[in-house]
């Protein structure tokens, strides 16, 4: 499911683009969790925990306008494809800061959109997979690539990201299905990200930043090969 923010100060005009990106949406077969907000302040105030897929961004608003909006999330998404809304093409050069994938000129065309939401659809299937959490507040989206490591306790997994945690109600099986490829498990408690461990050690794991991960007896030589092949110090067949 893609989540698609709508930000527009012109209540006719979010209804009409909110007819268009369903209309895409049935058409293309993606499936949508669609949010309205009518200026960029109303949008800060109640961003979610994580970042939207698709942001279709007006810049003409009262306030804070489209461009110093995208610059805000910007800062805290790299994956969030950004689309403009103007009546003006003014604010093109502008873009390339926040690395909007496109510019549509009021008024928007059915088609025009479609093509560019394909675009935006695509770029995201390439750039992350994603698993979807179900936590205490709310359901989120969170990209794998942005996940440390895993912690279970109880019959809960926390799912550790740089800057903040997500907790759900799953088992471990569960959790390493969910994350796939490039996740080991180095203790019957923990999940790592190999892309993030900057070294391996008798017992435990550095990650690079410097956070230290147990390594139970059984699973070391598991562990210690398959870091050494992840980095290309041995063969997959070695």
């Amino acid at each position: 499911m893609l989540t698609v923010i709508l930000c527009d100060d012109d209540a006719k005009e979010r209804e009409y683009l909110k007819k268009l990106v369903l209309g895409w949406s049935g058409g293309a077969g993606e499936k949508l969790s669609l949010h309205e907000f009518s200026s960029a302040e109303e949008l800060l105030f109640s961003y979610p925990d994580c970042p939207p897929d698709i942001l279709l961004l007006d810049i003409e608003m009262p306030g804070m306008n489209g461009v110093e909006l995208a610059k805000t999330l910007r800062a805290r998404s790299d994956f969030s494809q950004i689309i403009f809304i103007t009546g003006y093409p003014d604010y093109i050069a502008e873009g390339y800061e926040v690395s909007a994938l496109h510019y549509l000129l009021k008024p928007v065309g059915p088609q025009k959109l479609s093509e560019v939401l394909d675009r935006a659809a695509e770029s995201l299937s390439r750039q992350q997979r994603a698993v979807v959490l179900k936590t205490a507040g709310a359901t989120v989206r969170v990209p794998v690539e942005k996940i440390l490591y895993a912690e279970a306790f109880s019959h809960i997994v926390s799912f550790v990201c740089a800057d903040r945690s997500y907790e759900a109600r799953l088992t471990m099986p569960e959790a390493k299905a969910a994350l796939g490829e490039g996740f080991l498990q180095c203790h019957r408690s923990y999940l790592v990200s190999l892309k993030f461990v900057k070294a391996v050690g008798g017992k435990e794991l550095v990650l690079d930043n410097d956070v230290r991960l147990p390594i139970s007896r059984q699973l070391w030589k598991e562990v210690k090969t398959a870091y050494l092949k992840y980095y290309g110090v041995i063969e997959d067949d070695a």
